[in-house]
């Protein structure tokens, strides 16, 4: 009943005021047009328009393309990054402020209005919101005793069946808290250097449970973002049942009027010449280049209406709390705030789908060269905070792969896999921070044909070509569920029969990981000591570089774990079998977890990527080595900036070249002589 008398008091507020909706800060933007004008370069805006005097927060804004540009800016050895500046450009486009260009009375009216908005209205309703929170998780603390009851369980890690039970308890009571607390739930479950793994575990499993908005609320955003455009005049088809909901957003499935599809890969499309056009062969001989045809199908990410502040509430509330339990001095080595903080810019990265729309550009920038994988186009012309349209990914999910078997193909799906990821870490600084089977798509493609002048494919239009990729794709989508492994498998030599060739397809590129200057400088110092098997060394910079130094229990004995694990590597480096880094990098967070070392949270990104990434691929492929994967990209890396590191005086990415050679070159050998023994070649009986 509160809850209702809050919203249609809000309501009222609004449609009497709707001026008090915050205005840009033109002097700071305009100042910043001018910066950039003066440097060269371009901003690209949508234009605002004029109500009364006023510009319209929630109408105007930079377009993704100049979320692009920011993310291009060299950091400089500074602490920014790529997704740190888009942010904070998305949070200074909707500062509450009254505009500049407005005097007198009306002036005075509209300050009247945002101070009742900011300091009495969301105090009122972020209350009535604690309250909600209060009834849904008051259960939850009352039931804490049961985590001392029932017995061990030695397959779950030793926890008690009453707390196995309190954890499933808590998914529940996140599930019904919304949108902010699924995602806390989420994120905490690649959190293992801070919580128990059967913890993260379970909380793997969170699922959102959020209705769908209405289609009348989908439709009314949409043609915002088209400029007020009739819906009709938008799409020939379009889906009115999601494809997905989840607690930010659902997704949508359309076909674009002709006149507004993208005509194949334009933002990669570089003027022609002979050097380019003999890669382009070579690349197309060598590397089965993919064949494009273009889509006029497009997803539609629709943020639900309200979310953002929802989410905004839920933080102001979540800081206050871990404000009171870092009062404790048993977790106060958890510094709560400080992660509740990351968390926050992680939601208000995925509340803001222009920077998601700028991810996907630069990917596809970086991948644009590359045959292991691919990203969708975004219409950034036609995305806004509220609205994402890009290319729809046609692909199964790699997951139905992981389940039926990838056949002829898995060892070919799994090595493309960690190559891309691979390329991400060690080439890029730009990683995928949400990589997981659901997030990658697997398609077919046959290859493209040579571009000659006098061939007969010479000038053929590939929209006039038929997608055969969709023909694949639906040939196999009948065993998708079936559970008829021998079905599936015997469709998949088929097609690799006929020529076709996967690939993947990255999605959801919302939360990216890029190291500052800083945390790369600890990675790399970090990357030397194991290059050069000194654990003790490696464990010592893990503690003096954490988050909280001084809250590290036992330092001495930390690092010499580490030297232990460390020299457990080295005597296994030339083994003949494949060495499990997922295994050992498990036995660092664990180490990690028990001696109270703060890790940060771009280096527990990557960790998590890599485990995700390992898990995925041994399923595919039991005998991949990601040792042996790394090896192509740092002889790349090595041709590129070789040179600067021995400048520099940095010999270890040279030192971990020189030894995964030299394990490869040892591990050849074994098989040879081992074949040599087997088939008696050595010294045959003539």
């Amino acid at each position: 009943m509160m809850q209702s008398l809050c919203g249609i008091g809000r309501t009222c507020l609004r449609q009497q005021l709707p001026r008090a909706r915050l205005v840009l800060r033109q002097s700071h933007f305009l100042s910043a047009v001018r910066r950039w004008n003066s440097t060269g370069g371009r901003w690209y805006w949508k234009s605002p328009p004029r109500h009364n005097g006023l510009l319209l927060a929630t109408a105007a804004g930079l377009s993704p393309l100049a979320f692009v540009q920011l993310s291009e800016k060299d950091n400089g050895g500074t602490e920014q990054t790529a997704e740190g500046r888009m942010l904070q450009a998305s949070r200074d486009e909707i500062k509450k402020e009254v505009s500049s260009d407005i005097h007198g009375f009306r002036r005075f009216r509209d300050h009247i209005i945002v101070f009742v908005d900011l300091y009495i209205w969301e105090p009122i309703c972020t209350g009535l919101r604690f309250l909600h929170l209060v009834v849904i998780f008051v259960p939850v603390m009352v039931s804490v005793p049961a985590i001392w009851v029932g017995r061990r369980d030695p397959k779950r890690g030793g926890e008690r069946s009453g707390t196995l039970w309190w954890y499933s308890f808590l998914v529940k009571s996140m599930e019904r808290a919304g949108p902010a607390f699924i995602k806390l739930g989420q994120w905490a479950a690649s959190r293992s250097d801070i919580f128990p793994t059967e913890m993260c575990e379970i909380m793997s499993q969170l699922h959102s449970d959020a209705p769908a908005h209405s289609l009348y609320q989908t439709k009314r955003i949409i043609r915002r973002a088209f400029d007020g455009r009739p819906f009709e005049e938008i799409f020939e088809e379009f889906d009115e049942k999601p494809l997905g909901v989840g607690a930010i957003a659902q997704v949508y499935k359309a076909k674009l009027k002709h006149d507004l599809a993208a005509p194949g890969d334009s933002d990669l499309e570089e003027r022609p010449n002979l050097r380019k056009n003999v890669r382009k062969n070579v690349d197309t001989l060598i590397k089965s280049t993919p064949q494009r045809v273009p889509s006029s199908y497009v997803a539609i990410k629709v943020l639900h209406p309200g979310v953002e502040r929802i989410v905004r509430r839920d933080l102001r509330i979540m800081g206050f709390f871990a404000s009171v339990l870092n009062a404790i001095p048993t977790i106060e080595w958890l510094s709560l705030p400080d992660e509740v903080e990351q968390f926050g810019e992680m939601m208000r990265l995925q509340l803001d789908l222009r920077i998601e729309a700028a991810n996907l550009t630069i990917f596809r920038r970086k991948f644009k060269d590359r045959t292991t994988a691919w990203f969708p186009y975004p219409y950034t012309e036609f995305t806004t905070r509220q609205v994402l349209v890009e290319e729809f990914a046609q692909g199964i999910p790699l997951s139905d792969f992981m389940e039926n078997g990838g056949g002829i193909f898995q060892q070919e799906i799994a090595d493309e896999g960690l190559d891309a990821f691979l390329r991400m870490l060690l080439l890029d600084n730009f990683i995928h921070a949400d990589l997981h089977p659901g997030n990658i798509m697997v398609r077919f493609y046959q290859s493209s044909k040579p571009h000659l002048p006098f061939s007969k494919h010479h000038g053929e239009d590939p929209k006039t070509q038929p997608d055969v990729t969709e023909q694949v794709l639906a040939r196999l989508r009948p065993y998708r569920h079936k559970k008829d492994t021998k079905a599936w498998e015997a469709e998949l030599e088929k097609i690799d029969r006929e020529g076709f060739r996967p690939q993947l397809i990255f999605i959801d590129t919302g939360l990216v990981t890029e190291l500052n200057a800083t945390n790369r400088r600890n990675f790399l110092d970090l990357f030397k000591a194991v290059a050069e098997f000194d654990g003790y060394k490696a464990g010592l910079l893990m503690c003096e570089r954490c988050r909280q130094p001084d809250a590290v229990i036992e330092k001495e004995i930390f690092a010499l774990k580490m030297q232990h694990l460390v020299l457990g590597v080295k005597s296994r480096t030339l083994a003949l079998g494949n060495m499990k880094i997922g295994d050992i990098l498990n036995e660092v967070l664990g180490m990690v977890r028990s001696h109270h070392v703060r890790m940060e949270g771009d280096f527990v990104n990557v960790v998590i990527s890599i485990l995700l990434l390992e898990g995925i691929g041994r399923s595919l492929n039991p005998d991949i080595d990601l040792l042996s994967s790394a090896l192509p990209i740092l002889r790349q890396l090595g041709a590129q900036s070789g040179s600067g590191m021995l400048r520099q005086g940095d010999f270890s990415m040279l030192k971990v070249w020189a030894g995964l050679e030299a394990r490869k070159f040892l591990q050849a050998s074994i098989e040879d002589v081992e074949r040599c023994v087997k088939y008696d070649l050595l010294s045959p009986n003539v």
